[in-house]
Parts: structure tokens; C-alpha cells; sequence
């Protein structure tokens, strides 16, 4: 008992004391994405941290969308999010809307003016900005601050009913401008906004902010721990403030921190420039951090849960490697992915002894990890396509592949020996000629082994893909620490998608696992949304190998 206790998270530790203390009946959390973009790796460490606390200690977790700004959000969105969290294997309890709450938090803001804690504020954005002050200087408070009660309703009233333009009237709550946390020094509750909303249509030109929001809706839902990332700390005092001030169920906020992944940006309004300019294919651009992109390009739910789960849960930010989640993926996919051989760049090999028209057809397996499970049809002729990077002419001593007089054992098959190599009037290898020593048919005659092993592909049944070979996105491994005179499209890989070509067993296009699967010796690789069955396309997922350990 006491090792998992040592085990526990600080948010666990949290939990189980209210729920020991009876603070707390029953765990209800909740995931709150704006739907103005599509979820990104971000987002699945606090979709894992909320449903993951919830299912641990037998509670529940809403999905609510923070849907208080117009201009910026779609049900295009809406949906998405909808179907990454069911792809990650998470179901909400209930589906709720911050727009569901509207007409309450409107009462709220005139229960507010009406006990002199919210006023109506002429002032313009740029000079309620400067009016706030700085950390070390107190703000000024603005010449519309005392208005009277029944001015303030009046004002109020005639912004809900579109009197006003966009930005003419804000109202704020009337807390303490010489406060030392900047965000109490009288916050924005409402702005006008005349714009059509995704669910409520015209009903509302103006608009509830996100700190007037966030912690009313969770109260109203009766959210017991209210989980959110580190940057969220400053506004937890605003949080308990507007729940206190109008006495309802009391949420709290907890912070956790965010994650911070190398070589990565996860900045929505940054990645929707991105997507907006053409630099990238679209939000699901396996290049791209988002959870469309990332299963486009063929992660699995189940690794990036691992991740989340190596990476754990903190209070201190902290940049996270990549190689990390990689290696995730890695894991996951060797143990469940089908083994398939494929030539990228081709080397033809003609075995001159072999009988002419003959094809022999192997049982291969699907997974080495599953030997007596399913198997593959593997065809094998006399004319063979080979990786080129398996042959060196002048090769040295500890070059285990083909080379001049040397043998080496074609995968399931036979070992071969290279007697001739043909070049061409440039003097380019062109075709290796060499022969096959029948009695080292695995399985049968007498087995002698040879330290090099290669992957090959029939030739008159190799079938032709179209290979997109992802890197990186950027070139800079923390992208949080782009230079003040540089701009962080700066630092786009231009190799981040190499496209090449690839020469397959013709058993590959039958494949119906629906996850990547594992071109032997080279990588993880998935078929894309444009493949067609005359032109399959694949996307590499992960390369076979790396050097990186996880701690």
C-alpha cells in the first residue's frame, strides 16, 4: 500500500483525500475545448488526466464547449472534437455547451450590477489595457466606474438588445485596481459581438469572457475538480471569486502543467496560420500536432496514452522529447503490427540458375511474435528486387550484406551469391547476377547459416506505392525560444516531407488491420485517405530503430 502511494500523482493525492474526507461524494470532471480548432497532443494529456482520474476513482467527465466567442468557431470543430475523444477510447457523461448557461450567466451579471459589483465601462480596449497598470504599479480606475446601478442596468440592457456597436461598451466587475494579481483588477464580464452563433443563432450580440464563464458552468454542472493547465493559475483567484460573490456549488480549479513536446508547436491560432497559408496539407496533415494528423499519420490511441502516461503528471513545465512519444509508438505498433517487405530504392538481382517460370510461394508470418498465427503469401521467381544500400561493390570487412563472391540469405528463402555485377556505359550498377544454393530452403535440406539476412521482392509481382516519407515539422528543438527578430515559420523543416517510392509484396494491398504495419527493416509505414487501389499511397508512421532510451 505504501509503494502506491508513493505512486500517486499530486491530483490523486487530492482525490483521495476528498473522497476519504467526504469533501467530495463522487468525482465528476470535465473537458472544456473551445471549438475554434482541432485538438492537438495537448489536448490528449488533458483529455487522458481528465476521463483517465474519473475512470480510476469510478467517477464521470462532461465534454462542454467553451463556445463564447462566434467569430472564431464552428461546428466543423465541434465535430472533430467529438471524434478524436472517441478515437482516443474516452465517452463523455454529458455533452453541455457554455452556451447552454447564457440566459443564467446574463442573471448573474445583473445580479452582480445590482449589488454595485459590475459596472458598464465606455473606455476603449487600448485604454482599459493601459488603465490596468503593471505588475508593480497600480491601475487607475476608470472615469465610468461609479456610475449609478440603475445606469449600469440600463446600459446593460441596451447592449444585450444590439444599441451598441462592436467594442463601443464593455461591462466589468468592480473588485480592486491596486490588486496584485492584474487579473482582479476589474475584469471583462461581457463584450459585444454582433455575430450569428454556431447553436443560438442571433439571439445574443453580446458575449460572455472566458473568466465569467469557465467556473459558473463548472459550478453549475456541479464539477467537482476542475483540471486545467499551469497558465490558469492566475485565474484561479478570479474563479473562486465570481463562485464565492454569488454563493453557488463550489468548484475548484486545479493546475497541471502543460505539455511542451521538442521540435512541435501547439499553438492553435499558429497551427490554423499554418494550415490557412498552405504550408501544411490541412489540419490533419501528419506533420501536424493534431489529433487528426497524428492518426493520419499513424499513431495509435494507444501510444499516445503510454505517453501521457510515462510523462506523468506535474506542476513544473518542462519540454518533453519526442523521441519519447516515438518510442511509444514503437512499442505499440511492434507488438500488434503486420511484417511486410518493401524496396525503396531498388536493386535487381537475377539468379541465373534458377528454373525458368517458376514460382515458389511462401507461408510468411504476419508477426514474429505470433509464429503460429496468421501468415502472408510471399511469392519468390528468379528475378528479385533488392534494396541497393545491401550490395557494396568494394565493400570492407564487416559488411555482412551482398557483396562480389559473397552470400547472403534472401529473407524466408534461399541464400545467394553474387557472381556477376553488370554495369551499365556510365559504369552504374545496373543488375546483380548470381545463383541460389537450393539445399537452404528453410525447412528443408541441410541448414547452414551466413551472418547477413536481406528483404527482396519478386519483380514480376512487386507492386508500385507511392511513399511519403514525414519528418519533423521544424527544425528548432524548442520552439518556445524563437529568436525576437525571427518568426517561428522560419524554422520549417523543408525536409519534412520527402516523397519517394516503393517496390512492395503483393500481399501489403490486402491488409486489413486498419493500423500501420512494419515494412521490414525500415520503418512503420500506414495507408493514407488517397490511397486508391491504382495508386496506393503510404505514410511513414516511425522509422524500425532509434538510439533513445526512455528513463
Amino acid at each position: 500500500m505504501e509503494e502506491n502511494e508513493k505512486k500517486l500523482n499530486f491530483l490523486e493525492e487530492i482525490i483521495e483525500d476528498d473522497l476519504r474526507t467526504g469533501k467530495v461524494p463522487s468525482i465528476l470532471t470535465r473537458f472544456p475545448p473551445e471549438p475554434n480548432g482541432y485538438l492537438h497532443l495537448g489536448h490528449a494529456k488533458s483529455l487522458c488526466i481528465n476521463f483517465g482520474l474519473a475512470m480510476k476513482y469510478g467517477g464521470k467527465t462532461n465534454l462542454r464547449y467553451d463556445d463564447t466567442n462566434p467569430v472564431k468557431e464552428d461546428t466543423e470543430y465541434v465535430d472533430a472534437i467529438k471524434e478524436d475523444i472517441k478515437w482516443l477510447g474516452f465517452q463523455w457523461e454529458k455533452e453541455c455547451y457554455a452556451s447552454d448557461y447564457f440566459d443564467q450567466l446574463y442573471a448573474w451579471a445583473e445580479q452582480l450590477i445590482e449589488r454595485g459589483l459590475a459596472y458598464v465601462d465606455d473606455q476603449t480596449q487600448e485604454e482599459i489595457s493601459k488603465g490596468r497598470g503593471t505588475v508593480d504599479k497600480p491601475g487607475l480606475e476608470s472615469p465610468y466606474r461609479n456610475r449609478s446601478v440603475e445606469e449600469n442596468l440600463r446600459l446593460f440592457r441596451e447592449m444585450r438588445d444590439g444599441k451598441y456597436a462592436d467594442g463601443e461598451k464593455v461591462l466589468r466587475a468592480k473588485i480592486d485596481m491596486a490588486h496584485p494579481n492584474m487579473m482582479m483588477r476589474d475584469p471583462l464580464l461581457y463584450r459585444i459581438k454582433h455575430a450569428s452563433h454556431h447553436r443560438t443563432g442571433d439571439k445574443w450580440c453580446i458575449y460572455p469572457m472566458y473568466d465569467f464563464t469557465h467556473g459558473q458552468c463548472d459550478s453549475i454542472e456541479h464539477i467537482t475538480h476542475s483540471i486545467c493547465t499551469l497558465e490558469f493559475d492566475v485565474h484561479r483567484p478570479l474563479y473562486d471569486w465570481f463562485i464565492e460573490t454569488l454563493g453557488i456549488y463550489p468548484s475548484h480549479q486545479y493546475e497541471f502543467a502543460r505539455l511542451n513536446l521538442t521540435y512541435t508547436l501547439m499553438s492553435k491560432r499558429k497551427l490554423l496560420e499554418l494550415v490557412q497559408k498552405g504550408l501544411v496539407a490541412g489540419w490533419d496533415d501528419p506533420r501536424m500536432p493534431t489529433l487528426c494528423g497524428v492518426r493520419r499519420r499513424g499513431y495509435t490511441a494507444d501510444a499516445l496514452k503510454m505517453f501521457c502516461d510515462k510523462i506523468g503528471v506535474s506542476k513544473r513545465d518542462q519540454l518533453m522529447d519526442i523521441q519519447l512519444l516515438e518510442w511509444c509508438v514503437r512499442q505499440d505498433l511492434n507488438a500488434r503490427a503486420n511484417r511486410y517487405m518493401v524496396v525503396q530504392d531498388p536493386l535487381k538481382v537475377k539468379i541465373t540458375n534458377w528454373p525458368e517460370g517458376l514460382v515458389e510461394w511462401y507461408d510468411c508470418p504476419l508477426n514474429p511474435a505470433e509464429p503460429e498465427g496468421a501468415t502472408r503469401k510471399v511469392p519468390f521467381t528468379g528475378e528479385l528486387w533488392i534494396e541497393r544500400a545491401d550490395f557494396m561493390e568494394d565493400a570492407p570487412n564487416k559488411f555482412f550484406r551482398l557483396k562480389p563472391d559473397g552470400e547472403v540469405r534472401l529473407k524466408y528463402t534461399y541464400i545467394i551469391k553474387c557472381e556477376k555485377v553488370v554495369k551499365d556505359a556510365e559504369g552504374n550498377i545496373v543488375e546483380l547476377e548470381c545463383s541460389y544454393d537450393p539445399t537452404t530452403k528453410p525447412g528443408g535440406g541441410e541448414w547452414r547459416s551466413v551472418k547477413g539476412t536481406i528483404h527482396w521482392v519478386s519483380c514480376a509481382h512487386a507492386k508500385e506505392l507511392e511513399l511519403r516519407n514525414y519528418d519533423r515539422l521544424f527544425t528548432l528543438a524548442d520552439m518556445s525560444q524563437v529568436p525576437e527578430d525571427k518568426d517561428y515559420k522560419d524554422y520549417l523543416n523543408p525536409e519534412s516531407l520527402v516523397m519517394g517510392r516503393g517496390l512492395a509484396e503483393p500481399a501489403l494491398l490486402d491488409d486489413a488491420s486498419g493500423i500501420a504495419v512494419q515494412f521490414e527493416r525500415t520503418g512503420y509505414y500506414v495507408k493514407d485517405a488517397d490511397s486508391t487501389p491504382e495508386k496506393p499511397v503510404f505514410n511513414k508512421t516511425v522509422s524500425l530503430k532509434d538510439s533513445y532510451k526512455p528513463e
